[in-house]
């Protein structure tokens, strides 16, 4: 009988992680945003998926047949930045975990922390991803955070000092409205975002 071990083996000697996962995580992608933006129209879902589709098989095939440069194979870089992307998630619920340890509620909807987070989100996805095409994009000035004991350090500081600013910080008058996240960019950028 298998081990689980050798059925994973098996299933990667397929091209499991190779090629179908890619596959099929870029395909989801590209039809997610051609069905949400409507760039081919109105109930176009037979030709969102065809497009969809080939957008997957063109960055699979080349792939599979070695014709993408050194550090530029977009399924290797998938294959080595999701997991990474996989672990800020996972210490993202850590730390709301701990928050909800302590009996707290979690409202980030129009607050000052809801950006912070996104942005903060945003720039950690963006130094994974290049740090899986092997562009190290860290300055001279930053080059201590390159250190793994540094990296859980700051980590460690980070999630300790979000914990204790939840706990401790006073509880807000539900009278006091403030500005939505959607309303500032509005009122920044003319009413780009549109009206709720």
């Amino acid at each position: 009988m298998a081990t689980f071990p050798e059925m994973i083996q098996m299933l990667e000697s397929y091209g499991l992680i190779d090629v179908l996962l890619p596959f099929l995580l870029i395909f989801t992608i590209a039809f997610a945003v051609l069905q949400k933006s409507s760039i081919l129209g109105d109930n176009r879902r037979p030709y969102n998926k065809i497009v969809a589709f080939v957008i997957a098989l063109s960055a699979i095939i080349p792939h599979v047949l070695n014709q993408y440069p050194d550090g530029a194979d977009p399924i290797n870089i998938i294959n080595r930045a999701i997991p990474n992307v996989g672990l800020v998630m996972v210490a993202g619920m850590m730390v709301l975990l701990l928050i909800g340890v302590f009996g707290k509620d979690i409202s980030f909807i129009g607050t000052d922390a809801a950006g912070f987070i996104v942005i903060g989100a945003f720039l950690i996805v963006i130094y994974i991803f290049t740090s899986a095409t092997g562009m190290h994009g860290l300055p001279n000035w930053l080059s201590w955070l390159n250190d793994p004991e540094t990296q859980s350090l700051v980590l460690t500081l980070l999630i300790f000092g979000i914990v204790i600013w939840f706990i401790t910080k006073e509880p807000k008058d539900p009278t006091d409205k403030r500005e939505t996240t959607r309303e500032t960019v509005n009122k920044l950028f003319g009413g780009a975002l549109g009206k709720k």
